[in-house]
């Protein structure tokens, strides 16, 4: 394993883009007469666009997205050593960049808007030729531009996106999601939770106020509730919010004795934090210890909350520790250049790259049409997190999920969550028509002009 580096500042090697002002009317028409496809590519390279979270509370996981997409390009173009496309089990992709033309690619920040982000994509793909968009650690963001990815012809591959509606009520035939889901974070983490707190709990939820926050206080309120939890409290904050002492009273002033915190990146730290500082911890409420749960878990989270964390049980998609075949390649390549393990926002965007490239490989055609059918019910392994499925029904992928908690005596600033349970693809498998997936329709591929 590649020793990491704390110091290691990334190179600016980023070409940026035009981004476009907010307020963006829809729908948005796009004109491409001059293509079969939208931007279909003439020349010896095509153009990737990543529209990642530049500014605002989710900017950390932004910058290790973009981190990921720079050695995934790297790799599809032939440099370094290959990463994951040593461990793929597709074997379409040579190292020659995409159809043997080479990669290139623009960025956009989409400040965790959602107007912002639709913006940055409609320029990249209006004004630099992107073919396809992915990045984004928001589910707000994720359905805005898949709904525009939609519109003008070309594929979204979504990045950190946790939320049910992504590819539940909102899902688009051109919009795919390599990351788990709010589901899947409530199928996994109540048997952990019942076993170590017991059925008997009474529930407070501090819930993020966008459709992630919502969906997952769902997922995690009807998983513990089936099992025995009561809900005393449900409290929506605003994403802007970075002080939450006022809500935190409302929890002492409640016979909660379990705290769920729906919030991501700096919001959960922030939150976090006041919660210990109010003393949540050192509670017994109900004959119990009091008891802090984080649905979704990021190692960037962790890192910014410190000690705050140890102990406490949440989800995630991949970590760094994962010792299968494609983990450790990734996380070679990754420390090797950057000088520090990779996030989850990382390793789910540098998947999703490579996913698509191999899928054009595979078609032989950079068509949406064919790259969404290569893609619909594909099965491949290799990637982290074992053999893993694009469900054609709603192209989400089903693999094994991580239940983790923070460790109570890290060796250092990136060793602070530990994984207790693999938790089987098979328990946290729904049917397309769930009910908390339910509505919306793929409807057709839009291959634009």
């Amino acid at each position: 394993m590649a020793k990491f580096n704390p110091g290691f500042s990334r190179r600016g090697l980023l070409k940026a883009s035009a981004v476009a002002g907010v307020g963006l009317a829809a729908p948005t028409v796009f004109s491409s007469k001059a293509y079969a496809y939208t931007n279909e590519p003439k020349g010896g390279t095509v153009t990737l666009g990543f529209n990642v979270p530049q500014s605002g509370p989710y900017a950390d996981e932004g910058a290790d997205e973009l981190r990921a997409y720079e050695l995934a390009v790297e790799h599809l173009n032939g440099g370094g050593d290959g990463g994951m496309m040593n461990t793929f089990s597709s074997k379409a992709l040579k190292g020659n960049g995409i159809l043997g033309k080479k990669v290139e690619y623009v960025t956009g920040d989409t400040q965790t808007k959602s107007d912002a982000a639709r913006a940055s994509a409609k320029s990249m793909i209006e004004k630099d030729g992107a073919i396809m968009i992915t990045g984004g650690s928001s589910s707000g963001v994720a359905v805005a531009v898949q709904g525009l990815c939609q519109e003008a012809g070309v594929i979204f591959m979504a990045g950190l996106t946790h939320s049910n509606d992504t590819t539940g009520k909102d899902k688009k035939a051109n919009g795919f999601r390599h990351f788990f889901n709010s589901y899947m974070s409530g199928a996994a983490l109540a048997p952990v939770l019942g076993k170590a707190y017991g059925t008997d709990r009474k529930a407070y939820h501090l819930t993020a106020d966008y459709n992630w926050g919502y969906t997952t206080e769902e997922a995690v309120r009807s998983s513990t509730e089936a099992m025995g939890w009561e809900t005393v409290g449900a409290v929506k904050t605003p994403l802007a919010q970075t002080d939450f002492s006022s809500y935190i009273t409302p929890v002492l002033q409640s016979d909660a004795d379990v705290l769920v915190l729906n919030h991501y990146g700096g919001n959960m730290v922030n939150s976090l934090t006041n919660a210990v500082q109010f003393g949540l911890r050192d509670r017994v409420v109900n004959g119990k210890n009091f008891e802090i749960v984080v649905p979704l878990y990021s190692r960037l989270m962790a890192k910014g909350a410190g000690a705050n964390v140890k102990g406490i049980f949440g989800s995630t998609n991949w970590h760094w520790s994962l010792t299968d075949d494609g983990s450790k390649e990734f996380v070679k390549s990754f420390g090797t250049k950057y000088g520090f393990p990779p996030s989850q926002a990382a390793h789910t965007c540098y998947v999703q790259a490579l996913l698509y490239a191999d899928a054009v490989e595979r078609a032989g055609s950079f068509n949406p049409c064919a790259v969404v059918e290569a893609l619909e019910g594909f099965e491949f392994d290799g990637m982290g997190n074992g053999p893993t499925l694009y469900r054609a029904d709603d192209h989400q992928c089903f693999k094994d999920v991580l239940v983790v908690k923070g460790k109570e005596n890290p060796t250092s600033e990136f060793d602070l969550l530990e994984i207790v349970e693999i938790t089987p693809v098979a328990q946290v498998t729904y049917a397309p028509d769930h009910p908390q997936v339910a509505g919306g329709s793929l409807g057709k591929c839009n291959p634009g002009a």
